[in-house]
């Protein structure tokens, strides 16, 4: 059974679009589930590849944090 990692975005931060938008771009290395809190976007990712599961983190908060930038912002 592959481990589930959990991310949390803070909404004050990340636009819940572009944390969309970022786990759509990475579905083909994991699947994911989403969520959201009063403070946060909630991502539980299980890798295809469990030994890419931190570079997979790294880079999936690098994609939304790069989309939210692109967005002008969390909004």
């Amino acid at each position: 059974m592959t481990d589930v990692h959990e991310l949390r975005f803070s909404r004050q931060l990340y636009s819940g679009e572009a944390v969309d938008q970022a786990v759509k771009a990475f579905a083909r290395f994991a699947a994911f589930d989403l969520e959201q809190t009063d403070d946060h976007w909630v991502v539980r990712m299980r890798p295809e590849n469990p030994d890419l599961a931190r570079r997979l983190r790294g880079e999936l908060g690098n994609h939304a944090l790069g989309l939210t930038v692109q967005r002008g912002g969390a909004k």
